[in-house]
């Protein structure tokens, strides 16, 4: 599916909230990484402050990125994404001292309607290394957060 494909029919609301999910430049294993990985949860408290948005529940995985947020501005939902990935991927390249892209284009969302459960959402995404086997048990994780959990 076309970066164009994914941003038809893409609408912010106040307060809204929605599952984002985003990749790594030709699912390369960056935060595979300990201190890119760090370097990158940073951005999550950083973006929240900048947009007035809360990341409800995320999970980073080595080559992607999984997130439950919420709008609690007029600003664009396109504009949250793309500055957490924006200034992500400033800050790995600082930290690598290589200028190289980090995020593909674009990114995929879905509007969370009032009938979801957003606990079970929230567990879906917190599960991502237990489905990958990259763990026995989220706790053994560190890269992930829930207001749920």
């Amino acid at each position: 599916m076309s970066w164009n494909d994914l941003r038809k029919g893409r609408y912010s609301q106040l307060q809204g909230e929605y599952f984002i999910t985003f990749k790594t430049e030709a699912n390369r294993k960056y935060f595979r990484d300990f201190k890119l990985a760090c370097l990158f949860c940073q951005q999550i408290k950083i973006n929240e402050m900048n947009h007035q948005c809360v990341w409800l529940a995320w999970v980073l995985m080595p080559d992607h990125f999984h997130g439950l947020v919420r709008l609690n501005s007029q600003v664009d939902l396109s504009v949250v994404v793309g500055s957490l990935k924006g200034r992500s991927a400033k800050t790995l390249n600082h930290s690598r001292k290589v200028k190289s892209k980090i995020w593909q284009t674009g990114f995929y969302d879905r509007a969370l309607r009032s009938g979801d459960d957003r606990k079970n959402i929230a567990r879906y995404i917190v599960a991502n290394p237990l489905r990958k086997n990259l763990v026995s048990s989220v706790s053994f994780y560190s890269f992930w957060d829930s207001v749920y959990l």
